[in-house]
């Protein structure tokens, strides 16, 4: 039991790094002697030391290491990389015992930072409240063993079921949500890698698509413009985050304006498209997107069942003449109310 103790612990700490890891797991990490923690520790933003070094480093006396056990909840890493391997520093401290949420399916670990451990005499356990630290680890998990991003569905509708009207005087977002549920969406934003829209969105919000109402980093921006024909003054072309505008095969790029933060990628929009920007979006290493509209581009989705969760605000507000918003045939297994907003969360087992 108290190893459940100590990895629900481990969990509640690794979220301090959610926002900053990526595309780095935000692993969490304690050490305990004598039923006592003497050490945690979290990721640091990409690049920075990983959670078992951070929680090594946290324990004043390092002679109690050779009598504690390090609970973490992701196989420590065995590899080189931008820091050295977790595994080696285990070792090097002398620590007996090691307990593990779940394995990691990187290629360059998966199982040998365990085989490493084992090798010299640790007492290992895997797999202790496994399926929570899957839950809290699943952008990165999809990323490598589905070999795309972790997917999530998000979308403003009034209470009669549209999504947008269908003709916006002015080129700026119609207002469903409430600022409530606004900032909520900008905190999902920076929890995320990347955020996607389709043209029409682009042509009828002309969205920042950043993080300005919460503090933390603007996701990488995904455009669909398969004709490129979205102007140059909107906003996504401000060369202010990395953009990557995904365009049809057989479109030329011809951009009369300097741009150092935005990529051009090529897919055949004839086909079904959600699993060409999948693939897009993993050769960029991004391991979780939000899908932010329109409704063309959510169907998309939908219609090809490439979609791991869904976030529905429904507004207290009715378009006459709109757009229709997109179907779930799911109940939602979470139900959040903010004042005269509710947003409902699908997952897509």
């Amino acid at each position: 039991m108290n190893d459940e103790i100590f990895i629900s612990r481990c969990l509640e700490i690794a979220k301090n790094g959610n926002a900053l890891t990526k595309p780095n797991p935000s692993v969490g990490a304690v050490i305990v002697c004598d039923d006592k923690i003497i050490g945690e520790g979290y990721t640091s933003p990409f690049g920075g030391d990983h959670a078992e070094i951070n929680a090594l480093q946290s324990v004043a006396d390092k002679s109690q290491l050779k009598q504690s056990t390090l609970y973490v909840t992701l196989e420590p890493c065995s590899h080189f990389g931008k820091t050295p391997p977790c595994a080696n520093a285990i070792i090097k401290f002398g620590i007996p015992r090691v307990v593990i949420g779940c394995l990691d399916p990187n290629p360059k670990v998966k199982g040998n930072g365990v085989s490493m451990l084992k090798q010299t005499g640790i007492d290992l356990k895997v797999g202790v409240l496994e399926h929570e630290c899957r839950e809290h680890h699943k952008s990165f998990l999809t990323q490598h063993e589905l070999k795309r991003p972790y997917i999530i569905l998000k979308w403003a509708q009034c209470k009669n079921g549209m999504i947008a009207p269908n003709i916006q005087q002015k080129r700026k977002p119609f207002w469903i949500s409430n600022s409530y549920a606004k900032q909520l969406v900008h905190k999902w934003r920076s929890e995320e890698q990347a955020i996607l829209v389709g043209t029409n969105t682009v042509l009828k919000d002309n969205p920042k698509l950043n993080t300005r109402l919460w503090k933390g980093n603007s996701p990488i921006r995904i455009i669909l413009d398969s004709t490129l024909r979205l102007p140059l003054d909107s906003h996504i072309f401000d060369d202010s985050v990395k953009t990557i505008v995904i365009i049809d095969e057989s479109t030329p790029v011809q951009i009369e304006k300097t741009l150092h933060k935005t990529h051009f990628e090529r897919i055949n929009f004839g086909n079904t498209i959600a699993e060409q920007i999948s693939n897009v979006l993993f050769k960029y290493d991004i391991q979780s997107v939000i899908i932010e509209g329109g409704a063309q581009t959510l169907n998309t989705f939908i219609d090809e069942d490439l979609w791991d969760e869904a976030r529905v605000t429904i507004g207290d507000v009715v378009i006459e003449n709109g757009i229709t918003a997109p179907q779930l045939n799911k109940n939602p297994l979470q139900e959040i109310v903010m004042d005269n907003n509710i947003i409902r969360v699908y997952h897509n087992d």
